[in-house]
């Protein structure tokens, strides 16, 4: 669809523009403190400077379908979101350990180097996951400086802040889970699905959909639709997430193959091929994933098994079903014509994508 295709540029080029004026417009309360937190700032811009703002146009297409008018609050509200997946993005690499973010050094590894090059006492990964983790806490709180700054009206905010913090709170809780799963060794399918429900299905797709209803003012209807748009969507879109950091191509994903496996990632595509796999098979999982140290040769393996065991076609059958049961919903009626277009091509895009 041309026509969204471009509206999604534009829109992003709207979501930059709101993310770089806020910075410029909250730096002075940052270097006011010292000018040595320019850093920081730079780091954190970086950040914001890519990614595919996927949970902000849920946000806005979410708002018009609930029969808002597109206005500058919208965008700015949307914007939020990007501010709160930076928090995430940083938290999140420094707890898997990650080298690189979107093609550049994750930001604890950022830090590192600064440490190194200035030559300052300590070790240089504990000032580089100090440091991002205060980062992360910055872009957290500025995620309720954007929404309440957006522009909208009291009334509407009322109804918006609970969205926001019920999704953060489950973000926060499915991040919990996915930790004490690795801790554990893990699991069942059912297990990684509802790490997956909290981290990724709702945080990504349904709750951002609520927060641009309740901005609008919604009916239940739409609410009750966009969770059945939005869950199936965000298990579907976590899933091709979970064969990317297996299968994916580094120059396209802006992380190395395998990340995922040395992590210990007990995904929905390592719990199928654990229940599915050989003894001999599962001993080599049980091996490898979680593994370091993992070379080519490892990852080769695993992603053998991950074949051969039925857990690829099972995951991507999954992605398939999921995507078709969320454009299924968009045509029961309850949200506004022109959202629909947009939320079906987001939908194709999330499942489609290579990156």
């Amino acid at each position: 669809m041309p026509d969204f295709a471009a509206a999604y540029a534009d829109f992003r080029t709207a979501v930059q523009s709101s993310l770089d004026a806020f910075i410029e417009q909250h730096a002075d309360s940052v270097l006011r403190v010292s000018p040595e937190l320019a850093p920081a700032l730079t780091a954190l811009s970086g950040l914001l400077g890519g990614g595919k703002r996927l949970r902000p146009a849920c946000c806005y297409w979410g708002y018009l379908g609930a029969g808002g008018r597109d206005c500058d609050a919208i965008i700015h509200a949307a914007s939020a979101l990007e501010m709160l997946q930076a928090s995430a993005l940083i938290h999140d690499d420094v707890m898997d350990n990650s080298d690189t973010r979107r093609g550049f050094p994750a930001v604890h590894r950022q830090f590192e180097s600064l440490h190194r090059e200035r030559s300052w006492q300590g070790a240089p990964v504990d000032f580089g996951r100090a440091a991002a983790i205060l980062i992360g806490d910055l872009a957290l709180v500025w995620t309720d400086t954007m929404l309440l700054g957006s522009g909208f009206e009291a009334s509407a905010l009322a109804r918006a802040k609970p969205v926001f913090d019920a999704m953060r709170t489950e973000l926060m809780a499915g991040q919990f889970l996915d930790v004490l799963e690795q801790a554990r060794g893990g699991g069942s399918v059912e297990r990684a699905l509802r790490v997956m429900r909290y981290k990724t299905t709702a945080y990504t797709i349904e709750r951002p959909l609520h927060l641009g209803a309740a901005l609008a003012g919604a009916s239940d209807a739409v609410m009750d639709t966009y969770t059945a748009f939005g869950v199936p969507l965000g298990e579907a879109f976590q899933l091709r997430d979970d064969v990317l950091g297996v299968f994916g191509d580094p120059a396209e994903t802006g992380k190395p193959a395998g990340d995922d496996v040395r992590e210990g990632k007990r995904t929905v595509l390592i719990a199928l091929a654990q229940e599915r796999a050989t003894d001999a098979e599962r001993a080599t999982l049980d091996r490898l994933v979680g593994d370091p140290a993992l070379d080519e040769t490892g990852l080769g393996e695993v992603r053998s098994i991950l074949r051969s065991s039925g857990a690829l076609d099972e995951v991507e059958a999954r992605i398939s079903a999921n995507r078709d049961r969320a454009i299924a919903v968009l045509e029961g009626g309850a949200i506004a014509t022109a959202a629909i277009d947009p939320l079906r091509s987001i939908a194709l895009a999330a499942t489609e994508r290579t990156a």
